[in-house]
């Protein structure tokens, strides 16, 4: 059962210094032509796998989707609009920057019915913004919130990054406070991963990219985790917290290991037991559509072994980790007893704990989350 639909816009008005999404600096780009081809995309899919009722999610990540101008915009909603039926109690997530978040972009996607706002912050400190590649400032982000918030959006969630270069204890400790007096109800806080083809890592290899210490980054992922907790968050993923109510559950359905559509350019889906991805560059992604084809460079029929596997390693992602019963109905077999050896050494190491009907990782498991899943991964 197909409940959630993700859209992808790869443009951007900047590249940061840390992204490695699949993203194109808008100026000069074919927008419109892509808009097209999305659109092809979403009803050559649909004809194959069609929406059985309306869906629960729907999110529009990036890139930048309001990178768009007000026209190009509005077009993207339409079609979403006709294609993508939604349920009365749905969520429609868009990814938002904050120089985006002006009164007549923001009115238009509230009157399209998006009903919640993932805004990439990353910090408030202007020093750190500035080493990371981002053209917005604390003032901007500020401004950018009070406006969203005339318009009428409740439900925002912000993204927070730390260990970037430059960033101490201290920044993090203020951006985690200006979150927390801005009442914004969801926060994403991730520490930096230095990927291939990004400008940190050229500045790595070239030995010219200072880093917080592992220690560092260790202190500032703890303090993170004790301050929300504090202040009523629920730490319902390793890197996510929420104020009750306000889970994301468009990223419940990737790590409860359920099915989703994945349209555009690098985009992703899970349909049939099979993962797809997308062809990233705009000519190829086009160019496939133009034929009739599907824009699909990746496909990976999934054995019922991966898909357990898949099950643990999203699954243990959330805090309440894994439902005993729940795997037991989806694959026939006793979770405990499948992965016994592993499950017993993980749990001599205290990273993992099993409780009632679940099995989820320790404090300590959450600091080495990667250690756990590897450990499924090898039986």
């Amino acid at each position: 059962m197909i409940q959630s639909a993700y859209i992808h816009i790869p443009f951007c008005h900047q590249i940061c210094h840390y992204c490695d999404f699949n993203k194109f600096f808008i100026q000069g780009q074919p927008v419109e032509a892509y808009l097209d081809s999305l659109e092809k995309e979403m009803e050559l899919v649909l004809k194959q796998y069609p929406v059985n009722q309306p869906l629960k999610t729907i999110y529009v990540g990036g890139g930048t989707p309001t990178s768009l101008n007000p026209n190009q915009l509005k077009r993207l909603l339409e079609i979403i609009q006709i294609h993508l039926p939604h349920s009365q109690d749905y969520e429609y997530t868009f990814e938002a920057n904050p120089e985006d978040l002006v009164e007549s972009k923001l009115s238009l996607l509230k009157d399209f019915g998006v009903n919640r706002l993932s805004i990439g912050v990353q910090t408030f400190d202007d020093v750190v913004l500035k080493e990371i590649g981002r053209t917005h400032r604390k003032e901007e982000v500020l401004s950018g919130i009070r406006t969203a918030q005339e318009v009428g959006f409740e439900n925002m969630s912000i993204d927070l990054m730390y260990s970037l270069p430059k960033q101490t204890l201290e920044s993090v400790k203020d951006s985690v406070d200006t979150a927390l007096e801005l009442q914004i109800p969801h926060l994403s806080l991730y520490s930096l991963i230095v990927e291939p083809k990004t400008v940190f890592y050229n500045q790595m290899k070239k030995g010219k990219l200072s880093l917080p210490s592992q220690d560092l980054e260790a202190d500032m992922y703890d303090y993170i985790i004790e301050t929300l907790f504090e202040n009523n968050y629920n730490q319902y993923e390793i890197s996510n917290f929420a104020k009750k109510g306000f889970e994301s559950r468009h990223n419940l359905t990737y790590w409860d290991n359920e099915s989703y559509y994945g349209f555009g350019a690098g985009a992703h889906s899970y349909l049939g037991g099979t993962r797809r991805g997308n062809f990233g560059p705009l000519k190829k992604y086009m160019s496939k559509i133009e034929e009739g084809d599907f824009p699909v460079l990746e496909e990976t029929p999934l054995s019922r072994k991966e898909q357990m596997e898949e099950e643990l390693f999203l699954g243990l992602r959330k805090t309440k980790g894994v439902s005993l019963s729940r795997f037991e109905q989806r694959y026939g077999e006793n979770l405990l007893s499948v992965y016994k050896e592993s499950i017993n050494e993980l749990t001599e190491k205290e990273l993992v704990m099993i409780e009632n009907d679940f099995i989820f990782l320790s404090k300590k498991g959450r600091f080495l989350g990667n250690e756990v899943f590897q450990a499924f991964l090898q039986d």
